[in-house]
């Protein structure tokens, strides 16, 4: 087993649900994990992960990052059939790879390479992504925890500005999410009255427009007298490049540009054009692997679907990902399914307009339904002075 991609706060709960599931069953003699994904796989970098004691692997369970190192490795021509001879000399049956999109996508070629070389080998892939954008799935492990951190993150900075208003009375928030905006979405989750942050959010799913924003900003302004704004890392113009940004500053082996700060650009047009003094935040990669704020349903899950691959790579199954599959009810409950990996390499799933508010500046009560029950129970409580006049 291995993993991919950005790391979070529930990915080695699904490695430690691997393992104990694995050691369960008498016909695996042996559970090897590879060094930062399938860039270790090539280079023979295997680790012995049966040798691990119980007490370590309890608290690994609740250990953020990626306790087997990640990767980013892009397959280049040979790669393929390497993996496939590396796996055949070590009499390896079964491969589970935790990761997101791109991931998914290495899965799904390693399987369609072993079945054309011939050789016995089960694929299934464990989703993870922050970005919660893998197609089939409910929602994705990983999203769960960095929802709980934005919605709590967000709740804390709009005390901070509505108690600095007279001095700071715009805040803006820049939070991760690279074509999908579920991430600051999820920064609506604390909000219990109109006073709370956040008064505006906006995803990549919308055009955004300087002018609309500004308008919508000081509009704000003058009902609740400061602002808070939660905008994904990626909101794209009319034309659509980044906003602030006419290239991105870096691009990955995938593909995937990163770029300089939107929310700091829009910080310095709403000081110039509004005359309101903006300040910024942006977490960087806290958001993702907090452990102080992870979500006890996002760990509990990221848990059994790794047990669950194990389980399906046992009876047969290959080539396929494990998904958590929403029951309908008043009460929130997920049943473990799977899914064909060509039904989801390479597909993203973004916002549907049913969750994204009218002028695309809020979120709907249909995503609030949706995404609180994956924080895994109520935020901290505040509350304000009634602030009665003498």
């Amino acid at each position: 087993m291995g993993q991919s991609g950005g790391c979070t706060a529930a990915i080695n709960s699904s490695l430690v649900g691997v393992v104990e599931e694995a050691l369960r069953h008498g016909e695996i003699e042996g559970v090897l994990g590879t060094l930062h994904g399938v860039e270790g796989l090539l280079r023979g970098e295997l680790v012995d992960l049966a040798a691990e004691s119980a007490e370590t692997l309890q608290r690994i369970r609740r250990t953020p990052s990626a306790a087997l190192g990640s990767c980013r490795h892009k397959l280049q021509e040979g790669d393929l059939e390497r993996i496939v001879d590396i796996l055949r000399a070590n009499n390896v049956r079964y491969f589970l790879y935790i990761g997101g999109n791109d991931s998914a996508d290495t899965s799904h070629r390693v399987a369609q390479t072993a079945v054309a070389e011939g050789y016995d080998l089960r694929v299934i892939s464990v989703p993870k992504t922050i970005d919660n954008d893998l197609p089939i799935t409910d929602h994705c492990p990983g999203y769960g925890s960095i929802a709980r951190f934005v919605a709590q993150s967000t709740r804390d900075a709009g005390m901070d500005t509505e108690a600095m208003k007279r001095y700071d009375p715009v805040k803006i928030i820049e939070v991760m999410g690279r074509n999908a905006g579920w991430v600051a979405a999820s920064s609506a989750l604390g909000k219990s009255n109109p006073l709370d942050a956040p008064h505006l959010i906006y995803l990549p799913e919308s055009v955004f427009s300087v002018d609309r924003f500004l308008e919508d900003v000081a509009r704000v302004h003058r009902e609740v007298g400061y602002v808070v704004v939660v905008l994904s890392e990626t909101v794209r113009d009319q034309s659509g490049q980044v906003v602030g940004n006419e290239k991105p500053c870096f691009v990955d082996p995938f593909g995937h540009g990163y770029y300089d700060s939107p929310a700091a650009y829009l910080s310095r047009v709403v000081t110039r054009e509004l005359g309101l003094r903006a300040r910024y935040d942006k977490p960087g990669t806290i958001q993702r692997m907090s452990m102080a704020l992870a979500s006890e349903t996002d760990l509990e899950e990221a848990h059994l679907l790794g047990r669950r691959a194990v389980q399906l790579a046992v009876e047969g199954h290959g080539d396929e990902m494990v998904i958590l599959v929403r029951q309908p009810g008043p009460t929130y409950r997920c049943l473990v399914d799977s899914t064909p990996l060509a039904n989801v390499a390479n597909v993203e799933k973004r916002m549907p307009a049913e969750f994204i508010s009218e002028g695309g500046s809020f979120v709907t009560r249909a995503f609030i339904e949706y995404a609180t029950p994956l924080i895994g129970g109520p935020l901290l409580p505040y509350a304000r002075l009634a602030k009665e006049p003498l």
